[in-house]
């Protein structure tokens, strides 16, 4: 080998010897790659949950708090070919073949990788995981991850405060500042949802070392790397827990819903969907049967009533708002009368109930007379041969108390209800003029109306104020709430002559049931005829009558008469809430224990009671009509009935 040659080689040499010193020194002092994939192998990243913001009630009383709970999580492709999946199951007291079922469950899932933790067990309680917590080292491929999960103290409250279910591929897609990974929890409806980012907290970092049969061995630099988790925000509802939890019992064994806000700030006291369920049970291993048993349920206690629930027709609580806008309009005053001999009787027939003639606006509303709104309605729809813009005046009118669109109460899922349009009716009534005995049954809170039960308590309110009502919420001090002041724009004297007629409702009138001894009360019964079967009892009210305190709207759903079901359990709920304490314990007592799912179409008692041939039971009678069943004659010249007839079931 020549000199040349051999300087050559030397050249290359050195050259691949400093390509290696160099990579080598890159890789150990400069990447630090390497090390870390050096120290996963021994150190794991656990992210710690923070623990879920509390739900307090007006008076501080804890209503929703946390609960800690342990899900066992693992990678699948840390788990070896022979994996004893039998032994696993026996420890962790499942089926022998769940493990299978799990695992082909987790591939089947949007988004499923084997090399991300997945969750095999979900919240299992303190006491489950002692249980298997000592055999766990045996199967190091799965480890604990605590987290929280919720307890609700009064066992009330489920549609309002909603409940939480693990984070679903969409919802992942969706996050846009990526807090969520799978397994997460958020909450799913209610006040979970509404206020999901206020509640769920910061997540926290852990590093912690494990040996090789995946055991803890302690925290990576005593956690100087560590990242704290922060709770979430603890919120303060405007809730009387006590009033909703007294709501929830009077509402046992019925349909229905009961609103009650606080008409000076628009704050929610009692939101009951009946019926309800107690949201503990939507809690651990057992949630997923528990949901599927409530959701098959024909009674439908997963529905939120108050504000989904906006086909309810009024009824005679709607009288209320015709009479007010017939005064503010001037289609009538106060001392205007009109004559009642069994009813309406014009075009068509409107019946009505046994009263003294002609009727006055108080004696009206005391009353609840069929014949006088429909007058009243007649005057303010047909004046001056100007329908189209004559009802296009009055839905603005009603628009204005909140009926036919959304109150903007902070719950998700809101529903803004049914106020007809003129169009509507010029598209029903095409080839033929329509007037305001065509569409008469709005009159009386019928026909195509549709409302929910808290638009109905925020009308309560608007009246209690004489004039306006304040957005409805449940979460106080809260930027997210815009609470806003709301005017009717109908003149407060008017509203003066309405409090006085509805006080004589209750001291004289339809609703003498709901008196309550040294309470100066107001309200209006109503009973909306039904097309599935008996008719709803209804009833708003609000006391006292100066300065009152609380507004309630009560729907109780084939129940008869307002007067029968729905006025004495507002009732009862206004006492309790201003003295803390009940006065009529047989009225009480017959509301407690008061059952009505017997009329519910469709339903079927699993336990009848035992009745004797010819008795009728203990359910307890109507003390007043507000309104009977009327009857629609029609022209004969009508080719088709208007789904506006008064005839409606």
């Amino acid at each position: 080998m020549n000199s040349y040659n051999r300087v050559v080689l030397m050249v290359f040499i050195i050259t691949v010897f400093t390509v290696f010193v160099g990579r080598l020194f890159y890789i150990q002092v400069i990447d630090s790659s390497y090390i870390e994939a050096a120290r996963n192998n021994a150190i794991k990243k656990l992210i710690i949950r923070p623990a879920r913001g509390s739900l307090i009630d007006r008076k501080g009383k804890l209503m929703v708090i946390n609960r800690p709970f342990f899900d066992i999580k693992f990678v699948p492709k840390n788990l070896p070919l022979e994996f004893d999946s039998l032994t696993f199951c026996r420890l962790m007291d499942l089926e022998p073949d769940y493990f299978t079922k799990r695992m082909a469950e987790l591939r089947k899932q949007v988004g499923y990788s084997a090399y991300r933790p997945q969750i095999f067990i979900s919240q299992l309680s303190v006491e489950e995981y002692a249980k298997v917590q000592e055999g766990l080292y045996h199967f190091p491929q799965f480890y604990a991850e605590k987290t929280y999960t919720r307890n609700y103290p009064y066992g009330s409250g489920g549609q309002i405060f909603g409940y939480l279910g693990e984070i679903n591929q969409d919802q992942l897609d969706k996050d846009a500042s990526q807090y969520y990974n799978p397994g997460d929890y958020v909450g799913i409806t209610g006040i979970e949802k509404e206020y999901e980012e206020r509640l769920r907290g910061v997540k926290g970092i852990s590093y912690q070392y494990f040996d090789v049969k995946g055991r803890p061995q302690g925290r990576y630099k005593d956690g100087a790397e560590d990242v704290a988790a922060k709770a979430g925000e603890n919120l303060q509802t405007s809730l009387d827990i006590e009033l909703q939890t007294y709501a929830e019992k009077l509402m046992t064994n019925k349909i229905g819903s009961v609103v009650a806000i606080d008409p000076s700030t628009g704050e929610v006291l009692c939101f009951v969907s009946a019926p309800t369920f107690d949201p503990n049970k939507l809690v651990g291993r057992n949630r997923g049967k528990t949901f599927a048993a409530l959701a098959k349920d024909p009674l439908k206690p997963l529905f939120n009533r108050p504000i989904k629930g906006a086909s309810y027709p009024p009824g005679s609580t709607f009288k209320a708002i015709n009479g007010l806008i017939g005064l503010q309009q001037g289609v009538i005053d106060v001392h205007t009368t009109f004559g009642c001999y069994g009813g309406y009787n014009g075009a068509i027939h409107v019946g009505c109930h046994a009263h003294r003639s002609p009727v006055d606006f108080e004696f009206s509303i005391q009353t609840s007379c069929n014949a006088y709104y429909c007058n009243v309605f007649l005057r303010l729809i047909d004046r001056n041969n100007q329908v189209d813009r004559n009802y296009k005046d009055w839905y603005a009118a009603v628009q204005r108390f909140g009926i036919g669109k959304k109150t903007g109460i902070d719950l998700p899922g809101e529903v803004k209800g049914n106020l007809p349009t003129a169009e509507f009716y010029d598209k029903v009534n095409k080839g033929w003029r329509w007037r305001g005995a065509t569409i008469l049954s709005l009159a009386i809170g019928q026909g195509e109306l549709g409302v929910s039960p808290i638009q109905m308590a925020n009308y309560a309110c608007a009246i209690a104020n004489r004039g306006y009502y304040f957005t409805p919420h449940i979460i106080r001090k809260s930027p997210k709430n815009k609470v806003e002041k709301h005017q009717t724009g109908i003149q407060q004297e008017y509203f003066n002559y309405l409090v006085d007629a509805m006080e004589k409702v209750i001291e004289g009138g339809t609703g003498t049931i709901a008196k309550i001894p040294g309470v100066s009360m107001c309200g209006k019964t109503g009973t909306a005829e039904n097309p599935h079967g008996e008719d709803h009892s209804i009833f708003i009210a609000f006391a006292p009558k100066d300065n009152p305190k609380i507004a309630i709207a009560t729907y109780v759903e084939n129940a008869g008469f307002g007067a029968t079901w729905a006025a004495p359990i507002s009732s009862l709920l206004i006492e309790k809430y201003l003295h803390d304490s009940i006065s009529r314990p047989a009225l009480e007592k017959r509301m407690l224990e008061g059952s009505l799912l017997h009329k519910y179409p469709g339903y079927i008692n699993p336990n009848p009671p035992a009745t004797k041939p010819g008795e009728k039971g203990d359910q307890p009678k109507p003390t007043t009509n507000d309104t009977i069943k009327p009857q629609a004659v029609w022209p004969v010249n009508r080719k088709t009935l208007s789904s506006t007839s008064i005839a409606q079931r």
